[in-house]
């Protein structure tokens, strides 16, 4: 693949490869994250500008706060599940395929994708996101909702673990008008890139 030096302006910096677990980890450490482009071709991206959400940086509103005392939360107990959910193709612009699905899901029982889930209290799946670790750096790739402020209240929680486990960069793609609606903010890529390198060579908690 491409390295950074390498990359021209747009968001979209490579083409083709594989999806195995070294392919994957590889290009996360190198600030890339795939995506299909055609039927038939993946695609990695490295947005410029970078959307992150800063640990301190989260909104959560008096109504959100609510919403997380409504619901609990699990850890990595429906990996799949939470994927499969996120790739419901009646979602919008949806792309997730049973390719990726298959690619994280192998990630997942190797010990680098991760899920977590909002529950109601009776322990029905209604929310949750999923995403990679590696050392202090975590890639959120994507949340879904049944219930009002289900995936939000996963993201809340995700930020707690992270907190508490010593992370320092929560990656989300893009600046998207629902994601600044929770604080994230947009980094120039070459600032993506410095703190990325950072939080890898600081080495997990």
């Amino acid at each position: 693949m491409p390295k950074p030096s390498e990359w021209g302006p747009d968001d979209l910096v490579a083409a083709g490869a594989d999806l195995a677990p070294e392919t994957l980890i590889d290009a996360y450490c190198r600030g890339m994250f795939p995506m299909p482009i055609s039927r038939k071709q993946l695609g990695w991206f490295s947005p410029d500008p970078r959307g992150i959400i800063p640990l301190d940086g989260l909104r959560v509103t008096r109504s959100l706060r609510q919403s997380v005392r409504r619901y609990r939360i699990t850890v990595n107990q429906s990996f799949v599940e939470v994927m499969t959910a996120c790739a419901d193709p009646k979602r919008p612009l949806g792309w997730i395929n049973d390719e990726i699905v298959d690619a994280y899901s192998g990630l997942h029982r190797l010990g680098w994708a991760h899920s977590v889930e909002t529950r109601t209290l009776d322990g029905t799946l209604v929310g949750g996101l999923y995403g990679v670790r590696i050392g202090r750096f975590f890639a959120g790739e994507s949340m879904f909702s049944r219930e009002r402020d289900a995936s939000k209240v996963a993201l809340v929680a995700l930020v707690d673990l992270m907190v508490e486990s010593g992370m320092e960069l929560l990656d989300v793609q893009w600046q998207t008008e629902h994601l600044a609606s929770l604080g994230a903010i947009a980094i120039p890529r070459s600032e993506y890139l410095a703190r990325l390198q950072h939080t890898l060579t600081a080495g997990a908690a």
